[in-house]
């Protein structure tokens, strides 16, 4: 059964667990730059945890395939590859499912052009979880499952952190 996820209308993020979902793998930089900038914020400002996709599939991959690298084995050895990826969904979904209170999704042309982000907030939305989509991009050229997804709109990192912010 789906359970309906939070109208996102209780805005503060104080304290919770934050996961920070878009474009990585056709995204410019994986998405670190964007994700570092509101990591700092809502740790410094609102005392979240975050999980930080970027960082937790660094370190992941330091112990499954240290010294190698990762995109390359897409092209060299796609069943390793496989391997690793298969893990990365499973600690993502976990993740997501077992103990994020909050995702931050970041809909640019990276999470367009990608697949992981849908799915993480697919589950998100499954397990009652608010998805809060920061985007400039219209709502329609944003597919509908993702609208369908999606708690609340921004249309900024700034006009986001102004809602979490929030003392409701």
């Amino acid at each position: 059964m789906i359970t309906p996820a939070s109208d996102g209308m209780h805005a503060s993020a104080t304290g919770k667990r934050v996961y920070l979902s878009g474009g990585m793998e056709y995204a410019s930089d994986e998405g670190r730059s964007w994700r570092t900038e509101c990591e700092g914020w809502l740790v410094g400002e609102l005392g979240c945890t975050v999980f930080n996709p970027n960082r937790e599939s660094e370190r992941f991959l330091a112990t499954a395939a240290p010294g190698v690298d990762f995109r390359r084995l897409k092209h060299e050895d796609p069943e390793r590859f496989q391997v690793l990826v298969h893990e990365i969904v499973a600690r993502d979904c976990a993740e997501i499912a077992e103990r994020t209170d909050i995702v931050i999704c970041y809909w640019d042309q990276g999470a367009v052009t990608g697949a992981g982000t849908k799915g993480e907030i697919t589950i998100a939305r499954y397990f009652g979880k608010p998805v809060y989509l920061v985007t400039a991009i219209p709502p329609a050229d944003i597919p509908g499952w993702v609208l369908g997804c999606t708690t609340k709109m921004f249309p900024s990192f700034d006009a986001l952190r102004e809602f979490l912010s929030r003392k409701d």
